[in-house]
């Protein structure tokens, strides 16, 4: 197999899509804005090695959230002559605030899940009071009020 990691090594835009499980599309949107920089070959695309390596870098930062904006502004950080150490702190920085905003995201659907699972318990114990016939089917409420609304519009139909 040959080395994925050799500078020299070039790839397809089907060989990306493959290894990545990326579409066409997606790679030549990521080259319109400026992202992807593949030479040509008469109309096909070539990619690099630092092309494959920016498509990784790309599609992980969409993974947790960050916005092609943002992936751009890591990229563009890159500098062989500090080893990539501005592009290391800046993404270490974008990374921890990412992390800190889907941690508070955790929170607010754990609220809202103990929010629903209280207001299911209270509409439980109304209807039981009230419509204890419906509690065994209160999951399929909508099927039984689409049937009964049904059977309204066949006998306004057949008056």
């Amino acid at each position: 197999m040959a080395d994925l990691r050799r500078p020299e090594r070039t790839f397809t835009i089907r060989q990306l899509c493959n290894e990545f499980k990326a579409t066409p599309r997606a790679l030549r949107f990521y080259e319109d804005k400026g992202l992807l920089n593949p030479a040509r070959e008469g109309l096909n695309r070539v990619y690099s090695h630092k092309d494959r390596v920016r498509l990784q870098l790309i599609l992980r930062g969409k993974r947790v959230g960050l916005s092609l904006t943002e992936i751009r502004e890591l990229l563009d950080l890159y500098d062989e002559n500090d080893e990539g150490a501005a592009q290391m702190a800046r993404s270490l920085k974008k990374f921890r605030e990412r992390a800190t905003a889907l941690e508070q995201q955790r929170d607010d659907i754990d609220n809202a899940l103990i929010e629903l699972r209280e207001a299911c318990n209270r509409l439980e114990r109304r209807l039981t009071e009230i419509r204890p016939d419906l509690l065994p089917r209160a999951a399929d409420y909508e099927q039984v009020l689409r049937a009964r609304l049904d059977g309204h519009a066949e006998a306004m139909l057949g008056k």
